[in-house]
Parts: structure tokens; sequence; C-alpha cells
């Protein structure tokens, strides 16, 4: 999560004579990354488990704790609030809340408000930070969300008929017009607010309705002040594609103790810049306020965590400078953890954290890894799974990766995810088939004859044996897949052979039908019955293999068998047949191989229409072969295949 931070906004709650370098540079070092300072505006990259800084107030608290511990005083100048008077009940609005969806749920009414520009010190803030200035009221929304990163909504009051609130989740169909104008219709889930006459006036953490949007004509303001359930904000922000800079907050889980901070800060820039009249009540229904939790840490667990023995007062001040408190107790230290940290510090280890960054990582001590070498994995797959890969790109393949994560369509008896970012992600693939087509397709620009293979898991479902048959987890196998586009089949099916011998597996071919593949253009390719792979052409054009990463890992050797260099030279000659249609060239030459003993070696090397001519070695272990002895074995050859195929002689001119 990136933010920007105007200096002189920052300097408003961070009291410091540091420059803006310095700030830059001790935070990074120590807390958020600053990417860079331009113009006098920071740019900083927040991490997502601390929301809690996503605002220049977050960033001032930061640093008040960080640049005392390299030597720069500064302290930080807490938000001035006015008076304020929480009841959970006013006479100017009835609320009916799901505590379940809304933490905290927060509202006043003000009244004759004047609707004007903004001044321009609170224009040129905002759009330092990037966000376009409107009218007063709106800018006095976007300016608190980012002073105190708690984001801030206002409803023209009047347009809330029966000045009633009721808060829920939403029905699968209902249909919302937000502000920028979009109608929605809603998955069911939702954070929604009606009205007294059940309109739907706002997409909770969202986006506001578009029917109680402030305009011109808008003299009372509801201003707006919420802690959202983050699971119900994320999903919706994702279902309906509203990426909104109040939703990126509230999914995050944003601190409920800080509404009190927005709330008052609305109603002082209300009265300020719009001379609004607030009521002196102020709506909050906050059944659970948050109690500090409790998490303890002994100083051996700390030392022996950071290799360095720090004194308790240096952990008392580092702590109570980011807003712990500290009980000592012996060598046990009991901190409470406040509340804008509460999302992110639970256990000692995130004690320890906190403990070293403002200490310092270069300061704690460097030692190198003792101890013996780790011994190499017995039986990895490693080194095998780079040898595929390096004899896939040695035939001109392109190694690919794509997403596990495919649709429905694509993976119809696969598992399907219990929070899915989308249609096209619901399910854990099953095979890399649909995702290699998907990348061959989006290069179908290309004429050249090409070659795409990605070797990743794919998810398998099994039942548990418990009762109720509820999915185990899936059995994850590694296959290697491979897509080949402009290509011949006999020179694809060339590379997958070509891949076994490299790799000595002696598997043999068998042909046979298979679904989403064309009639009479498929194989599996088995040893020992076992079946390794399959290759074949798909329906849709394109020719695929598919291979059982460990089964091929099992079958192959990394020494093949080899053979003494013939003494005698063979005799080479070509032969020409032409065969009935549907011939497998495969089996002839396996024919011809296993009938005559002493043809060493057989190959095709040449189609024209409808002649296929071989290339034959004659060759006798003990003796060079005579002219007689080679028209003998031809003639045999030639009429052993015009019996077995139904081939005949073929003359080329």
């Amino acid at each position: 999560m990136d933010i920007k931070i105007p200096d002189n906004w920052l300097r408003d709650f961070l009291k410091t004579k540091a420059t803006s370098s310095e700030i830059a540079k001790y935070l990074s070092l120590s807390g958020p990354s600053v990417e860079k300072v331009e113009e006098s505006v920071y740019f900083i990259e927040v991490t997502t488990n601390r929301v809690d800084i996503a605002s220049v107030v977050g960033i001032a608290r930061e640093a008040a704790a960080i640049l005392p511990q390299f030597g720069v005083k500064a302290r930080l100048q807490p938000v001035k609030l006015p008076v304020l008077k929480f009841l959970e009940k006013v006479d100017y609005l009835e609320a009916e809340v799901n505590q379940a969806l809304c933490q905290r749920f927060s509202a006043v009414l003000i009244k004759n408000v004047q609707i004007r520009q903004s001044p321009d010190w609170m224009k040129d803030r905002l759009t330092a930070v990037g966000v376009r200035p409107i009218n007063n009221v709106v800018d006095i929304s976007n300016y608190v969300m980012h002073e105190l990163g708690q984001p801030v909504h206002t409803f023209d009051y009047d347009k809330i008929r029966g000045a009633k609130m009721i808060l829920r989740e939403s029905k699968k169909g209902e249909r919302l017009t937000t502000l920028d104008g979009k109608t929605h219709t809603l998955p069911g889930g939702d954070i929604v607010i009606e009205d007294g006459e059940g309109r739907l006036i706002d997409l909770a953490g969202i986006m506001g309705g578009e029917n109680s949007a402030v305009d011109e004509s808008t003299k009372n303001v509801l201003l707006f002040v919420q802690t959202y359930n983050p699971v119900n904000i994320r999903q919706t922000s994702m279902s309906l594609a509203q990426r909104t800079e109040a939703a990126v907050l509230f999914e995050k889980g944003i601190d409920p103790e800080l509404v009190t901070d927005g709330i008052g800060r609305g109603i002082e820039l209300f009265v300020k810049l719009a001379g609004g009249k607030p009521e002196s009540q102020i709506l909050d229904i906050y059944p659970a306020p948050y109690r500090a939790r409790k998490v303890e840490i002994n100083t051996d667990f700390l030392t022996a965590r950071l290799g360095a023995q720090l004194p308790k007062d240096k952990i008392t001040q580092i702590l109570r400078s980011l807003g712990f408190e500290t009980y000592w107790q012996g060598k046990t230290l009991e901190v409470l953890v406040p509340s804008h940290r509460a999302g992110d510090i639970s256990i000692p280890e995130d004690i320890v954290e906190e403990v070293a960054r403002l200490y310092g990582y270069h300061n704690l001590p460097s030692e190198l890894m003792q101890g013996v070498l780790p011994e190499p994995l017995a039986d990895a797959p490693f080194g095998f799974e780079e040898k595929i890969k390096s004899v896939l790109k040695g035939f001109g393949g392109v190694e690919v990766y794509t997403l596990s994560l495919v649709s429905r369509e694509e993976a119809p008896t696969g598992l399907k995810l219990k929070n899915p970012l989308g249609k096209e992600s619901e399910y854990l693939r099953t095979s890399l088939s649909a995702s290699l087509v998907a990348a061959a397709r989006q290069n179908a620009g290309e004429k050249e004859p090409f070659h795409l293979f990605e070797m990743a898991n794919v998810y398998l479902p099994r039942r548990s044996k418990a009762k109720g048959g509820i999915p185990d987890l899936p059995n994850e196998k590694m296959m290697l897949g491979g897509i080949f586009a402009n290509s011949s089949y006999r020179e694809a099916k060339g590379a997958v052979e070509g891949l076994t011998n490299e790799l000595n597996v002696k598997s043999e071919m068998f042909s046979e039908d298979a679904a989403h593949y064309l009639p009479n253009r498929h194989i599996y390719l088995k040893v020992k019955g076992r079946i390794l792979g399959e290759f074949g052409e798909l329906s849709y054009g394109y020719l695929y293999y598919q291979f059982d990463v460990e089964a091929l890992r099992q079958a192959h050797r990394e020494i093949g068998s080899f053979k003494p260099l013939p003494k005698y030279p063979a005799q080479i000659e070509d032969l020409t047949f032409s065969f009935p249609s549907r011939t497998k060239i495969g089996e002839v030459i396996a024919f011809v191989l296993s009938k005559e003993k002493l043809v060493s070696r057989m190959e095709l090397t040449d189609i024209y229409k409808d002649a296929y001519t071989f290339r034959l070695w004659y060759q006798h272990p003990s003796k060079t072969l005579t002219d007689s002895e080679v028209e003998k074995i031809r003639e045999d050859i030639i009429k052993s295949v015009k019996e077995k195929f139904g081939a005949y002689m073929k003359q080329l001119a």
C-alpha cells in the first residue's frame, strides 16, 4: 500500500527540527519504507499489517518514536478535539445496527452547512496526496481520512427518509446506485444501509448512495464515522470491482477507537470551513469497547532472539514510545497493546520485533552460521526437473508460468475456493492443458511454429474417509505439459520422443483415442504397463503432451545401455513405399526391425504426397554383407511389408 504525506502536513503533528531527508532516512531504517521525497512530499510504502500508519498522524506517531533512537529530538503533537458527548440514542436519528457487521456506529447532525470552495491550504494538501478538491463538504471527508486514516462519509440529512438508518447485510439481487452513477446488483452479504422507507442509501465502507448525496442545495449534513467488518468489505469491493480508498483501509481492519478522533476532527472542520452548527449529542453505538490485550515476555526469551542483552529501561523506553504500557515483574515484562496496534501485536515474537526494529537491526550483532553444512535432500526431484527443462529448451521449447486458479469451465471436477477473487479464478486446476491452450491463443499472431511448456502442480480432489465426506486437502501432483502451435504432428511427436530418449526412458507408445483429442491422433507412453504420459492433437488444433513428472523420474536412468561399435561397415540405401491411409509408420519400422535381424537401423527420412522414404542400414556383426545378400534382404522386406501393410514400392522421378 503506497501513500503520500506532505511535509508541512506531517509537521502539524510531528514536532522536530529534523530535515525531510533525515526523517525519510530514519523512518526507512526502523519503520515504513520512504521510497523518495519529491517536492516536499514523502512517498511511503506501508505494509498491509500496519494500517495504523497509513495516514499523516500514523506516520507522525512512528517518526516521533523512531527519530529519538537516532539522537534526533522529536515529539508527537496529539490531535486536538472539541468536547464530545457520546450517547447510544439521540432524538435526530434512529439506528438499528448489526453488530457483526459494524463494530462501532457513530454519527452527528450538523445543521446550516454552507456549501462552498475549500480554502487553498486544504486544496493544496489534498492535491499533494492525489485527491481532487470538489467542495468543502466532500473535501473535509477526504481530508480527515488522509489525516487520521479513518474514512468519513457525509449524507444529506434531509434525504434520509424517516430519519432512520438500518445497517444490515444485503440480499442477493438488491440494486443500489452509488455516487459515481454506477448501478450495482449486489451478490448478497454486503454491508448496506436503508432508510425509514426501505431505500438503500449507502454501500457501507465502499461508496455512498446517489439518493442521499450532498449537493448544492444541502443544508443539513449527517457526519457518519464507522468501523466495519473487514471481511465483508473486502468481498464486496472485489466482487463489484469498487476499489475505493475507504474500502482499502476498512478491509485491513481499522482501530475502532479512531472513530472518536474522526468525528471530533470532522465536527471541528465543519464548524470552521462550512459554518455548521453541530448537535451537542453524538450517536455512538459501541457495545464492546476495546480492552487492552496483554502480552507477556521474558527477558531471556527476548535476549535469545535478539542476540543482544538490552537493559530493562531501554526496552521500556522503546515500547512506551510506541504507545505500549509496560509493567515489570522480575524478568517478566507485561505489555498492554494499544488499540491502534491490536491488529498485528498478539504474541511475544511481535514484541521482540518492535524492540528490534527501534533498537536498530544494524545495531544487533552479526554472526556467521555455525555447524556442519546440511546434507542434500535424499532423492530430491529438483535436479531431474531442471534436466527436463534443459532438454525441452534445447528442442526449442519456451517455459511459461500460468495461474493455478482457473474458472469452473477449465476445472469442472476441481476444488472450489471458499473466497475466490473472481469467476476466472474459482477453482484449483486439475490439468495444465487449459492454461497452456490459453497461453498459445495469446500468441495466436505468431505465424512461425512455437512450443510452450510448463512444469507445475495440479490439484486432484480426494474425499475424506471421515463421516460426512468433507474434502481433504487436494493431492498435489507435479505435471509437465507442453503445447505446439503451427507444427506438424510428426515434428511434435519427435520432440516428445526426443525427451524420453534424452532421459533414457525406454517407453512404448500405444495408440488409443481419448477425450478432447482428434480420432486416431492420440497415444499413451507406457513403461511396463504404467502410463507415464500422453501426446496427441487437441480438438481445437494444437498438439499437446503431458507427463507425470514423478512417474517419469522413476522410469529414467542416468546412464543408458551401450553397444560396442560394429567392426564391419553397413550398406545404406533408401526405399520408398506407398501405404494405404491410416497406416501407422511406427508399426512398419518396428515390424521390419523385428523381422530382419541384419537391418541394424531404419529411419523415415522423407514424405512426399503418399510416398514414404526410409533409410536402411544393412549390417552383419561378423562380416561385410555382399550385394547379393543385401538384395535378398531387400526383397524379403518388400514382400513382407506388402503382405503385412498392403504397401507397394514407389518409383520417384
